[in-house]
């Protein structure tokens, strides 16, 4: 029996300081490794995560505190065989080859935590939502 490498899932926004790394961030938790894991990256990418996503996802029991936004660069894009775009309009990346979805999420830079949280949520159950319609949940 020959092992098969996971699927790659790209989560792409703007800044990779907020949206695109929450949703990897649950995708890693909630997808069994060896079938699929998730990067993320940015059109633009900021110097830091947002702080309320930082506090937001703490609650969740993910710390994004050391995380870096990173720029989406080809050779990054073509890693994935699925790319999600959140909210990067004309700049999101086409990656030939790869499916691809589009969420439109509101982006939680500057927003009030309680707000930052509803987008968490969304995002949590956009996520959960895929992981379980591709087969990929942990057992």
């Amino acid at each position: 029996m020959t092992a098969t490498a996971p699927i790659t899932v790209l989560f792409a926004c703007v800044r990779n300081a907020g949206r695109s790394q929450m949703a990897a961030a649950f995708f890693n938790r909630l997808a069994d490794p060896a079938r699929a894991v998730a990067i993320s990256a940015g059109t633009q990418p900021g110097s830091h995560i947002h702080p309320q996503v930082v506090a937001v996802m703490r609650e969740t029991g993910l710390d994004l505190g050391l995380a870096v936004p990173r720029l989406l660069t080809p050779a990054v894009a073509a890693s994935a065989n699925w790319l999600v775009t959140m909210g990067c309009g004309e700049s999101c990346p086409v990656v030939p080859g790869a499916r691809r979805d589009d969420w439109p999420v509101a982006d939680p830079a500057g927003l009030p935590l309680d707000q930052v949280r509803r987008v968490r949520d969304e995002i949590l159950d956009r996520v959960a939502g895929f992981v379980e319609q591709q087969g990929w949940s942990r057992r």
